[in-house]
């Protein structure tokens, strides 16, 4: 069974929209407008494109990547390796940026039961939640910036569900505030 594993920047408060700076979002660009830049804190990102063998994405974060990532040197693991977009309202696949197109979450517990590495979940913050919500996440890695956004998109849901456990298996602050935190979910 394959692990899947969602990647986040994360404020305190659990905030996850627009840390990059897309537009619609009042707070965007909070992780490194008001953040020193440590390049330490992004080492967990270039591990991840070298341990990770395929991408999955909601189809919004897939519509904001397929333009920009193919054309981005940093990317280049994630722009060899297969990508999956779970929605069921994208027609077709971005041809800048080749996915295969899943309909629904049972289609994304069959592809973890397929031979083969770790699979990210990048941005997506409606599919991390309906993931979440369903038992299929196994691994969290969280990046947590020293800031309260109050209002945006979160990275968990609100819906009333067992409690569910999680092991730290890695941790680090660095100096600028920024916390790595890498959990596995207990089953």
């Amino acid at each position: 069974m394959r692990t899947l594993v969602v990647t986040a920047f994360t404020s305190l408060d659990g905030v996850v929209q627009a840390p990059g700076g897309e537009p619609g979002y009042r707070n965007a660009g909070w992780t490194f407008q008001d953040v020193e830049f440590d390049p330490a804190v992004y080492e967990i990102k270039d591990r991840e494109q070298r341990e990770t063998t395929a991408l999955l994405l909601g189809r919004t974060s897939y519509e904001a990547f397929a333009p920009v990532w193919p054309t981005m040197d940093d990317f280049a693991g994630y722009n060899a390796m297969p990508r999956y977009v779970v929605s069921t309202t994208l027609q077709q696949q971005d041809d800048r940026w080749p996915a295969t197109l899943l309909r629904s979450l049972d289609e994304v517990a069959a592809l973890k039961e397929t031979e083969g590495g770790p699979i990210a979940v990048h941005g997506s913050a409606t599919l991390g939640k309906a993931l979440a919500d369903a038992g299929l996440v196994d691994r969290y890695h969280l990046l947590v910036f020293p800031v309260l956004l109050g209002a945006g998109l979160r990275l968990w849901s609100e819906t009333d569900k067992d409690k569910e456990r999680l092991r730290v298996v890695e941790s680090q602050t660095y100096p600028n505030g920024v916390v790595k935190l890498v959990y596995d979910v207990l089953r």
